[in-house]
């Protein structure tokens, strides 16, 4: 029997733009969040909307620039030795997914949901009553040597990139760089077919009113165990207990206990990343988010300041953050010249990332009244809006407009 009610376990994007979806379409739905927003990958993220990345990180070129990509030797990726029992089976998993023919059809998989991330993001925008939160159009990527310039454009005319483009940037486009940096880059790209939020958290609180204002609840508290019986429950620390007919899991890097509680084996990691923000900063408002590509740093201007991000660290969701890399990306800010504050906000969040690098989306086999969405690594705010189409219509019974078979949890296994 179809549920009439629904709990959603994450209030990040994923799980608030689904909740809002699920209440529009008539189902009664609580969503509980621990209520701190800082805390998931939906605070910090950089507001990209990427549809230009298709191809999953799992992938035999990965684990061929592994070394030089390591963040002892002034690389992006790290990981936190203490919790190689986390990564260290999740590495072996990775591995096998890079496959030259898995990650094929990883690559089919992501160009065809991708291709409906821009037009779900802004049905969202304006169904949320904030069109103006789907910002900008397009970002850039952009190369401070001659060296570098030559090795990324020969990359990117490679690449796949879905339903994203992109031309070759001219010395005008690159001129008004001059404005907010020492000196302008030697080349760069710049993309169309992608665009940026305004200001992902403003996002999110837009999501959660149209949430209230549609009927829905919104719930306060982590989620210790979920248990399913006549009804789905959900047993909150501290205790007490909410239950519904349904669940969605969307609880990001935490949804692994979650699902193995439901009897099923979901590897995601905490794929945490790294960021700065300064309300005080020289950032033309006309530029995009910009990606210094041999630096792995995206510089992004919100409406509450600009925020620079990086890292790719492996390990628990709740570890403390490495001051070392806020450091590394203040001193690059300053090696480029732009300006920043000396003491910014520094923020650190998992990303909720699966050995294939693709999202788990779909219903639970063993038990139909459990949807599930999580695992959507660096595209969560990215997909976040046509993952809540896809929720929704599963939870109608209604055909998804994309094949989620390369999306089943069951994949990894059956537990």
């Amino acid at each position: 029997m179809q549920p009439k009610s629904y709990l959603v376990i994450g209030g990040g994007l994923v799980g608030a733009a689904s909740a809002l979806r699920l209440q529009a379409a008539g189902f009664a739905v609580t969503l509980i969040d621990p209520g701190d927003p800082r805390r998931a990958a939906s605070f910090g993220n950089i507001g990209h909307i990427a549809a230009e990345q298709v191809s999953p990180l799992a992938s035999r070129e990965s684990l061929r620039t592994f070394p030089g990509r390591l963040f002892g030797v002034g690389g992006p990726l790290d990981f936190r030795w203490r919790d190689a029992g986390l990564w260290g089976p999740w590495a072996l998993r990775f591995i096998a997914a890079s496959d030259p023919a898995r990650h094929a059809r990883g690559q089919a998989a992501l160009t065809a949901i991708l291709a409906h991330a821009l037009p779900a993001w802004r049905r969202l925008a304006a169904f949320s009553g904030a069109p103006d939160v789907v910002g900008r159009d397009g970002h850039s990527v952009v190369w401070m040597s001659d060296r570098a310039a030559e090795k990324g454009l020969k990359a990117w005319e490679r690449a796949a990139t879905g339903s994203a483009a992109f031309q070759s940037m001219s010395s005008d486009d690159l001129a008004p760089y001059v404005a907010v940096m020492t000196r302008a880059p030697v080349a760069g790209i710049r993309f169309s077919g992608t665009a940026q939020v305004s200001e992902p958290q403003a996002a999110r609180d837009a999501l959660l009113a149209a949430l209230k204002a549609h009927g829905g609840e919104v719930v306060h508290a982590s989620v210790a165990r979920l248990s399913s019986g006549d009804l789905v429950t959900a047993h909150l620390d501290g205790g007490g207990v909410r239950e519904a007919e349904g669940a969605l899991v969307a609880a990001g890097a935490w949804a692994g206990r979650l699902m193995r509680d439901l009897g099923v084996e979901a590897p995601v990691i905490g794929e945490r990343g790294y960021s700065v923000q300064s309300a005080d900063h020289g950032w033309d408002e006309t530029l995009p988010p910009t990606v210094f590509e041999e630096h792995s740093m995206v510089v992004s201007r919100f409406t509450s300041g600009l925020r620079a991000s990086s890292f790719v660290e492996f390990g628990s969701p709740d570890a403390p953050g490495d001051p070392r890399k806020w450091r590394y990306l203040e001193r690059r800010l300053g090696d480029l010249g732009i300006r920043f504050s000396p003491e910014p906000d520094r923020w650190v969040g998992p990303r909720p990332t699966l050995p294939d690098y693709l999202p788990a989306i779909g219903r639970l086999e063993r038990d139909p009244r459990i949807l599930y969405a999580f695992g959507h690594q660096h595209l969560g705010l990215t997909m976040s809006a046509i993952t809540a189409e896809l929720t929704a219509s599963l939870a109608q019974g209604e055909a998804p407009v994309i094949d989620l078979t390369p999306f089943r949890i069951e994949r990894f296994g059956r537990g």
